[in-house]
Protein backbone atom coordinates (compact mmCIF):
# COMPACT_ATOMS: atom_id res chain seq x y z
CA UNK A 1 0.00 0.00 0.00
CA UNK A 2 1.24 3.24 -0.67
CA UNK A 3 0.41 6.75 0.23
CA UNK A 4 -0.71 9.54 -1.88
CA UNK A 5 1.19 13.08 -1.48
CA UNK A 6 0.02 15.81 -0.23
CA UNK A 7 0.65 19.42 -0.11
CA UNK A 8 -0.84 20.22 2.83
CA UNK A 9 1.33 21.22 5.28
CA UNK A 10 0.80 18.92 8.28
CA UNK A 11 0.00 15.15 8.55
CA UNK A 12 -2.00 13.48 11.50
CA UNK A 13 -0.99 9.92 11.59
CA UNK A 14 -3.37 7.72 13.11
CA UNK A 15 -6.25 10.46 12.98
CA UNK A 16 -8.98 7.73 13.19
CA UNK A 17 -7.77 7.26 16.89
CA UNK A 18 -9.34 9.28 19.86
CA UNK A 19 -6.64 11.82 20.37
CA UNK A 20 -6.02 11.92 15.83
CA UNK A 21 -9.47 13.41 15.90
CA UNK A 22 -8.82 15.87 18.92
CA UNK A 23 -5.92 16.96 16.79
CA UNK A 24 -7.70 18.15 13.82
CA UNK A 25 -10.36 19.81 15.72
CA UNK A 26 -7.72 21.82 16.84
CA UNK A 27 -6.10 22.24 13.50
CA UNK A 28 -8.97 22.97 12.15
CA UNK A 29 -9.75 26.05 14.30
CA UNK A 30 -6.09 27.28 14.18
CA UNK A 31 -7.32 27.11 9.94
CA UNK A 32 -4.53 24.89 9.18
CA UNK A 33 -5.08 22.29 6.43
CA UNK A 34 -4.21 19.02 7.42
CA UNK A 35 -3.96 15.33 6.07
CA UNK A 36 -5.98 12.67 7.95
CA UNK A 37 -3.52 9.44 7.45
CA UNK A 38 -3.36 5.93 8.71
CA UNK A 39 -4.14 2.76 7.93
CA UNK A 40 -8.06 2.24 6.61
CA UNK A 41 -9.40 5.51 4.21
CA UNK A 42 -12.87 3.95 5.09
CA UNK A 43 -12.50 4.48 9.36
CA UNK A 44 -10.66 7.56 9.27
CA UNK A 45 -13.90 9.50 6.65
CA UNK A 46 -16.11 7.57 9.39
CA UNK A 47 -14.21 9.22 12.02
CA UNK A 48 -13.93 12.78 10.40
CA UNK A 49 -17.64 12.59 9.62
CA UNK A 50 -18.89 11.70 12.97
CA UNK A 51 -15.71 13.24 15.72
CA UNK A 52 -15.18 16.07 14.11
CA UNK A 53 -17.17 18.90 15.29
CA UNK A 54 -16.83 21.06 12.12
CA UNK A 55 -15.45 19.06 9.66
CA UNK A 56 -17.38 20.55 7.14
CA UNK A 57 -15.24 24.12 6.99
CA UNK A 58 -11.89 22.03 7.70
CA UNK A 59 -9.23 21.88 4.46
CA UNK A 60 -8.20 18.49 4.95
CA UNK A 61 -7.06 15.19 3.20
CA UNK A 62 -7.91 11.34 4.07
CA UNK A 63 -4.96 9.43 2.79
CA UNK A 64 -4.53 5.72 3.32
CA UNK A 65 -1.02 4.34 4.22
CA UNK A 66 0.98 1.36 4.75
CA UNK A 67 2.98 1.46 7.76
CA UNK A 68 6.53 1.22 6.46
CA UNK A 69 9.27 4.32 5.91
CA UNK A 70 8.89 3.75 2.71
CA UNK A 71 4.92 4.61 2.18
CA UNK A 72 5.41 7.43 4.91
CA UNK A 73 8.02 9.16 3.24
CA UNK A 74 6.26 9.49 0.30
CA UNK A 75 3.00 10.88 2.52
CA UNK A 76 5.27 13.55 4.07
CA UNK A 77 7.59 14.42 1.32
CA UNK A 78 5.67 17.87 0.86
CA UNK A 79 4.68 18.31 4.72
CA UNK A 80 6.29 20.52 7.56
CA UNK A 81 4.89 18.63 10.30
CA UNK A 82 3.71 15.25 11.32
CA UNK A 83 1.76 14.72 14.75
CA UNK A 84 2.16 10.69 15.42
CA UNK A 85 -0.48 8.99 17.20
CA UNK A 86 0.00 5.89 16.30
CA UNK A 87 1.50 3.51 19.59
CA UNK A 88 3.21 2.00 21.36
CA UNK A 89 5.61 4.36 20.01
CA UNK A 90 8.75 1.62 20.95
CA UNK A 91 7.48 -0.66 18.73
CA UNK A 92 5.96 1.97 15.48
CA UNK A 93 7.48 5.18 16.11
CA UNK A 94 10.92 4.46 14.46
CA UNK A 95 9.10 4.12 10.74
CA UNK A 96 7.12 7.09 11.65
CA UNK A 97 11.07 9.55 13.08
CA UNK A 98 13.02 7.78 10.12
CA UNK A 99 10.28 8.60 7.10
CA UNK A 100 9.94 12.19 8.55
CA UNK A 101 14.22 12.75 8.63
CA UNK A 102 14.23 11.32 5.23
CA UNK A 103 11.20 13.90 4.42
CA UNK A 104 12.47 16.83 5.98
CA UNK A 105 9.74 17.21 8.68
CA UNK A 106 9.60 17.69 11.88
CA UNK A 107 8.40 15.16 13.81
CA UNK A 108 5.54 15.56 17.06
CA UNK A 109 3.87 12.86 18.90
CA UNK A 110 1.76 12.11 22.25
CA UNK A 111 3.80 9.28 23.63
CA UNK A 112 4.55 8.87 27.43
CA UNK A 113 6.86 5.99 27.04
CA UNK A 114 10.40 6.53 28.72
CA UNK A 115 12.06 3.95 26.62
CA UNK A 116 11.03 5.71 23.19
CA UNK A 117 12.01 9.40 24.64
CA UNK A 118 15.26 7.90 25.42
CA UNK A 119 15.65 6.56 21.18
CA UNK A 120 14.91 9.49 20.17
CA UNK A 121 17.42 11.07 21.91
CA UNK A 122 19.88 9.00 21.62
CA UNK A 123 19.24 7.62 18.06
CA UNK A 124 17.48 10.09 16.35
CA UNK A 125 18.29 13.52 18.22
CA UNK A 126 21.47 14.21 16.47
CA UNK A 127 20.38 13.60 12.95
CA UNK A 128 17.09 15.90 13.61
CA UNK A 129 19.42 18.79 15.06
CA UNK A 130 21.72 18.46 12.14
CA UNK A 131 19.01 18.48 9.67
CA UNK A 132 17.44 21.60 11.32
CA UNK A 133 13.89 19.51 12.39
CA UNK A 134 12.57 19.26 15.28
CA UNK A 135 12.40 15.86 17.16
CA UNK A 136 9.20 16.76 19.73
CA UNK A 137 7.73 13.57 21.36
CA UNK A 138 5.41 13.34 24.31
CA UNK A 139 3.71 16.67 23.79
CA UNK A 140 0.62 15.92 25.92
CA UNK A 141 -1.76 16.38 28.37
CA UNK A 142 0.11 13.84 30.85
CA UNK A 143 3.34 15.34 30.46
CA UNK A 144 3.34 19.23 28.97
CA UNK A 145 1.37 20.38 31.07
CA UNK A 146 3.53 19.52 33.87
CA UNK A 147 6.14 20.49 32.68
CA UNK A 148 4.58 23.93 32.38
CA UNK A 149 4.27 24.03 36.04
CA UNK A 150 7.69 22.96 36.24
CA UNK A 151 8.89 25.92 34.28
CA UNK A 152 6.77 28.24 35.95
CA UNK A 153 8.83 27.05 39.32
CA UNK A 154 12.33 26.97 37.56
CA UNK A 155 11.90 30.62 36.83
CA UNK A 156 13.12 31.21 40.39
CA UNK A 157 17.00 30.65 40.40
CA UNK A 158 18.80 28.20 42.38
CA UNK A 159 15.91 25.38 42.40
CA UNK A 160 17.54 21.99 41.12
CA UNK A 161 15.35 19.32 42.07
CA UNK A 162 11.76 18.73 40.65
CA UNK A 163 8.77 16.44 42.41
CA UNK A 164 5.86 16.08 39.67
CA UNK A 165 2.54 14.52 40.13
CA UNK A 166 -0.18 14.19 37.30
CA UNK A 167 -3.80 13.26 37.55
CA UNK A 168 -6.71 13.10 35.94
CA UNK A 169 -9.97 12.07 35.83
CA UNK A 170 -11.52 9.41 33.07
CA UNK A 171 -10.14 6.07 31.67
CA UNK A 172 -7.42 5.95 29.43
CA UNK A 173 -8.77 5.04 25.49
CA UNK A 174 -8.05 1.91 24.09
CA UNK A 175 -4.42 2.88 22.45
CA UNK A 176 -3.37 3.87 25.64
CA UNK A 177 -4.65 1.10 27.67
CA UNK A 178 -2.42 -1.36 25.12
CA UNK A 179 0.44 0.91 25.10
CA UNK A 180 0.72 0.82 29.51
CA UNK A 181 0.41 -3.00 29.35
CA UNK A 182 3.39 -3.24 26.53
CA UNK A 183 5.60 -0.49 28.01
CA UNK A 184 5.26 -2.29 31.58
CA UNK A 185 6.06 -5.63 29.76
CA UNK A 186 9.43 -4.35 27.91
CA UNK A 187 10.57 -1.64 29.42
CA UNK A 188 11.55 -0.04 33.30
CA UNK A 189 10.58 3.17 34.57
CA UNK A 190 13.07 5.73 35.88
CA UNK A 191 13.94 9.06 37.42
CA UNK A 192 16.56 11.08 37.72
CA UNK A 193 18.77 11.55 40.57
CA UNK A 194 22.03 13.34 40.32
CA UNK A 195 21.45 14.04 36.28
CA UNK A 196 21.66 9.48 35.97
CA UNK A 197 19.16 7.31 35.54
CA UNK A 198 17.78 5.39 38.43
CA UNK A 199 15.11 2.42 38.14
CA UNK A 200 11.87 2.65 40.18
CA UNK A 201 11.62 -0.72 42.92
CA UNK A 202 9.25 -2.39 40.77
CA UNK A 203 7.74 -3.83 43.70
CA UNK A 204 7.23 -0.48 44.82
CA UNK A 205 3.41 -0.33 44.15
CA UNK A 206 0.79 1.80 44.94
CA UNK A 207 2.13 5.18 46.29
CA UNK A 208 -0.24 7.72 48.28
CA UNK A 209 0.19 11.04 47.21
CA UNK A 210 -1.25 14.23 48.82
CA UNK A 211 -3.48 16.10 45.77
CA UNK A 212 -3.91 20.04 46.65
CA UNK A 213 -7.39 21.21 46.99
CA UNK A 214 -8.73 17.93 48.40
CA UNK A 215 -8.44 16.19 51.43
CA UNK A 216 -8.45 12.64 50.18
CA UNK A 217 -4.81 11.13 49.03
CA UNK A 218 -4.98 10.17 45.75
CA UNK A 219 -3.07 7.15 44.74
CA UNK A 220 0.11 7.00 42.50
CA UNK A 221 2.39 4.81 39.91
CA UNK A 222 5.53 5.85 38.23
CA UNK A 223 3.18 5.72 35.11
CA UNK A 224 6.12 4.12 33.44
CA UNK A 225 8.81 7.39 34.46
CA UNK A 226 6.75 9.44 32.15
CA UNK A 227 8.53 11.96 29.84
CA UNK A 228 10.43 14.56 32.56
CA UNK A 229 13.13 12.88 33.51
CA UNK A 230 14.53 12.28 30.30
CA UNK A 231 14.00 16.27 29.10
CA UNK A 232 15.75 17.42 32.11
CA UNK A 233 18.35 15.41 32.30
CA UNK A 234 20.69 17.47 30.04
CA UNK A 235 19.30 20.49 31.42
CA UNK A 236 21.67 22.43 33.88
CA UNK A 237 19.35 23.70 36.23
CA UNK A 238 17.92 20.27 37.51
CA UNK A 239 19.75 17.76 39.10
CA UNK A 240 16.79 15.60 40.28
CA UNK A 241 13.38 14.80 38.90
CA UNK A 242 10.85 12.28 39.69
CA UNK A 243 7.16 11.77 38.42
CA UNK A 244 4.55 10.00 39.37
CA UNK A 245 0.72 10.01 38.60
CA UNK A 246 -2.61 8.36 37.79
CA UNK A 247 -6.14 8.80 37.57
CA UNK A 248 -8.14 9.88 40.32
CA UNK A 249 -10.54 7.09 40.27
CA UNK A 250 -9.47 4.75 43.23
CA UNK A 251 -10.75 1.76 42.12
CA UNK A 252 -9.28 1.43 38.44
CA UNK A 253 -5.72 2.51 40.23
CA UNK A 254 -5.94 -0.37 42.91
CA UNK A 255 -6.95 -2.49 39.95
CA UNK A 256 -3.25 -1.40 37.86
CA UNK A 257 -0.77 -3.13 39.53
CA UNK A 258 -2.73 -6.71 39.25
CA UNK A 259 -3.71 -6.22 35.95
CA UNK A 260 -0.08 -5.47 34.91
CA UNK A 261 1.60 -8.32 36.88
CA UNK A 262 -0.98 -10.44 35.88
CA UNK A 263 0.12 -9.64 32.40
CA UNK A 264 3.93 -9.94 32.80
CA UNK A 265 3.58 -13.20 34.49
CA UNK A 266 0.88 -14.88 31.96
CA UNK A 267 3.21 -13.84 28.90
CA UNK A 268 6.99 -13.65 29.92
CA UNK A 269 8.11 -16.78 28.48
CA UNK A 270 6.66 -15.96 25.31
CA UNK A 271 7.85 -14.55 21.86
CA UNK A 272 7.67 -10.69 21.02
CA UNK A 273 5.21 -11.61 18.67
CA UNK A 274 2.99 -13.52 20.79
CA UNK A 275 3.58 -11.14 23.83
CA UNK A 276 2.21 -8.45 22.05
CA UNK A 277 -0.84 -10.56 20.61
CA UNK A 278 -1.42 -11.51 24.05
CA UNK A 279 -1.36 -8.21 25.92
CA UNK A 280 -3.14 -6.43 23.26
CA UNK A 281 -6.02 -9.03 23.93
CA UNK A 282 -5.49 -8.31 27.73
CA UNK A 283 -5.91 -4.25 27.19
CA UNK A 284 -8.94 -5.29 25.17
CA UNK A 285 -10.58 -6.99 27.88
CA UNK A 286 -9.56 -3.79 30.35
CA UNK A 287 -10.73 -1.03 27.48
CA UNK A 288 -12.13 -1.94 24.27
CA UNK A 289 -14.01 0.90 23.09
CA UNK A 290 -13.74 4.60 22.85
CA UNK A 291 -14.12 6.87 25.99
CA UNK A 292 -17.19 9.44 25.48
CA UNK A 293 -16.30 12.79 24.53
CA UNK A 294 -15.00 14.65 27.60
CA UNK A 295 -17.31 16.47 29.92
CA UNK A 296 -15.44 19.23 31.82
CA UNK A 297 -17.29 18.73 34.88
CA UNK A 298 -15.77 15.01 34.98
CA UNK A 299 -12.62 14.97 33.37
CA UNK A 300 -10.29 17.09 35.55
CA UNK A 301 -6.97 17.09 35.03
CA UNK A 302 -4.60 18.29 37.79
CA UNK A 303 -0.27 19.00 37.71
CA UNK A 304 1.52 19.48 40.74
CA UNK A 305 5.00 20.32 41.25
CA UNK A 306 7.46 21.19 43.90
CA UNK A 307 10.34 22.18 43.41
CA UNK A 308 13.43 22.48 45.54
CA UNK A 309 16.85 24.03 45.96
CA UNK A 310 19.27 24.15 49.35
CA UNK A 311 17.34 27.44 50.21
CA UNK A 312 14.46 27.82 48.38
CA UNK A 313 10.96 26.12 46.88
CA UNK A 314 8.59 26.66 44.82
CA UNK A 315 5.32 25.24 44.23
CA UNK A 316 3.09 25.24 41.03
CA UNK A 317 -0.24 24.12 40.52
CA UNK A 318 -2.36 23.87 37.36
CA UNK A 319 -6.02 22.49 38.02
CA UNK A 320 -7.71 21.72 34.34
CA UNK A 321 -10.10 19.76 32.57
CA UNK A 322 -10.25 17.39 29.39
CA UNK A 323 -7.25 16.18 29.71
CA UNK A 324 -7.00 14.34 26.22
CA UNK A 325 -8.07 17.68 24.34
CA UNK A 326 -5.38 19.75 25.79
CA UNK A 327 -3.10 16.93 24.39
CA UNK A 328 -4.99 17.79 21.00
CA UNK A 329 -4.57 21.46 21.30
CA UNK A 330 -1.27 21.49 22.18
CA UNK A 331 -0.32 19.22 19.18
CA UNK A 332 -2.43 21.58 16.61
CA UNK A 333 -0.92 24.40 18.05
CA UNK A 334 2.61 23.29 18.04
CA UNK A 335 2.49 22.16 13.94
CA UNK A 336 0.66 25.76 13.65
CA UNK A 337 3.52 27.43 15.20
CA UNK A 338 6.24 25.94 13.50
CA UNK A 339 4.71 26.71 10.18
CA UNK A 340 4.73 30.25 11.01
CA UNK A 341 8.73 30.34 12.52
CA UNK A 342 11.00 28.04 13.77
CA UNK A 343 11.13 26.45 16.86
CA UNK A 344 13.37 27.56 19.57
CA UNK A 345 15.38 24.42 19.83
CA UNK A 346 15.95 21.99 16.71
CA UNK A 347 16.73 18.42 17.65
CA UNK A 348 15.46 16.25 20.59
CA UNK A 349 13.79 18.79 22.83
CA UNK A 350 10.12 19.00 24.89
CA UNK A 351 7.27 20.87 23.79
CA UNK A 352 8.56 24.02 26.58
CA UNK A 353 11.74 23.89 25.28
CA UNK A 354 10.78 23.79 21.81
CA UNK A 355 7.89 26.58 21.72
CA UNK A 356 8.09 28.40 25.18
CA UNK A 357 6.03 27.27 28.16
CA UNK A 358 4.12 30.61 28.46
CA UNK A 359 3.39 30.33 25.50
CA UNK A 360 1.94 26.84 25.75
CA UNK A 361 0.35 28.00 28.79
CA UNK A 362 -1.45 30.72 27.16
CA UNK A 363 -3.08 28.77 24.51
CA UNK A 364 -4.67 26.28 26.97
CA UNK A 365 -5.57 29.49 28.91
CA UNK A 366 -7.34 30.88 25.71
CA UNK A 367 -9.23 27.59 25.04
CA UNK A 368 -10.38 27.31 28.58
CA UNK A 369 -8.65 23.93 29.46
CA UNK A 370 -6.90 25.36 32.56
CA UNK A 371 -7.29 27.70 35.48
CA UNK A 372 -4.95 30.44 36.25
CA UNK A 373 -1.65 28.67 37.40
CA UNK A 374 -1.68 28.65 41.57
CA UNK A 375 2.45 29.53 42.19
CA UNK A 376 3.93 29.79 45.60
CA UNK A 377 7.43 30.52 46.28
CA UNK A 378 9.89 30.77 49.67
CA UNK A 379 13.58 31.21 50.32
Amino acid sequence: MSAVSTTRPVVVYGASGYTGRLICEYLREFGVPFVAAGRSADKLKDSMDAHVPGIETADYDIVEVGHDVAALTELLQDASVVCNTVGPFSKHGPAVVEAALAAGTHYLDTTGEQDWLITCEERYGADFAAAGLLLSPGIAQMYTTGEIAAELCLEKPGLDTLDIAVFWGGSPTIASTQTILVNAATSRAHYLQQNQYVEFDPTQGLVPLVVPGQHELALSLPWGGTSHPVWYRTDPRVANCKAQGGVFNAALMNGVPQIVAGALEATKDMSEAERDEALTATAAQVMNQMPPRENPRLNKSLDSVHASGPLGRAHCVIHGNQNYKQTGLLQAYAAYSLLQQPPLRVGFASGCKAFGHRALLGQLRAFGLVAEPVLTTEG
